[in-house]
């Protein structure tokens, strides 16, 4: 052994909504979004993306939700969340009737964050 230990991915600690500040071409804004362990890919709704100009469209992909199985835009987007800046993936719908405008799925959450219930 060398005595050097491979670097540790440090691991935020989140609760289960967490603020969010999407970074389009019409400039930025803070939401609060929805921590969803069971959702692969993230989602934000098509109004603020369309608002703040979100994009570009990366793919289109057959997404699995409780609502059924449809074709969506993935948009590629600068985000900060739980401090750290990043690029990352959404799935495109119309979340207008829900609380919730932006959904954090395991895509964002693999890139070292925990979950703890009890920070709601």
């Amino acid at each position: 052994m060398t005595g050097k230990e491979p670097k540790k991915t440090e691991r935020l600690v989140i609760g289960l909504s967490e603020p969010i500040t999407l970074i389009g071409l019409k400039g930025k804004k803070k939401v609060i979004a929805k921590v969803d362990t069971g959702a692969d890919k993230s989602s934000i709704d098509l109004n603020l993306a369309a608002e703040l100009q979100l994009g570009p469209v990366v793919k289109i992909s057959l997404i699995k939700s409780a609502s059924g199985n449809r074709k969506r835009p993935i948009i590629g987007s600068d985000v900060i969340f739980a401090g750290r800046e990043m690029k990352v993936h959404f799935s495109i719908a119309d979340r207008s009737h829900m609380k919730y405008k932006v959904l954090i799925g395991k895509n964002i959450l693999k890139k070292g964050f925990l979950i703890d219930p009890s920070r709601d």
